[in-house]
């Protein structure tokens, strides 16, 4: 399966965890959210990590308010790191989620009937692309 995660911008503190919500294209080609969990290992004085990725190119990306995005996949996979303002992702099923301020999502969904966006409220939205090999 291909699949899209959407790391929230916080982590418990009582568990050494990322609390993610997943958005990947299903055997039935469609989109679908889970919610799953990335552990985190001490690193003594340096604090918290997750495992290291490669990563291939970084850039940025504003959206004006109001701006939609009809049925689309990915390109390729890449993290988005929202900075600022909030979109709402709908999937096949018609289940909406909302993104803002440090959420990170990594996108995987390449196949299937894909996912839609548009921009809420009236800030821009602003995010932060990490592409992956």
């Amino acid at each position: 399966m291909h699949g899209f995660f959407l790391f929230r911008g916080y982590r418990s503190h009582q568990e050494n965890i990322m609390r993610i919500t997943r958005l990947y294209t299903g055997s039935d080609s469609h989109s679908h959210f889970e919610d799953i969990e990335v552990p985190f290992e001490s690193r003594e004085d340096f604090g918290l990590f997750t495992l290291p990725e490669p990563a291939k190119a970084v850039f940025f990306r504003e959206i004006p308010p109001g701006w939609k995005y009809s049925w689309h996949n990915v390109v390729c996979r890449e993290y988005v790191i929202v900075i600022d303002g909030e979109a709402e992702i709908e999937v096949g099923s018609g289940e909406k989620r909302k993104f803002g301020r440090g959420d990170i999502l990594l996108a995987e969904d390449l196949t299937g009937h894909g996912h839609r966006t548009r921009v809420l409220g009236k800030k821009v939205w602003r995010q932060v692309f990490i592409t992956l090999p």
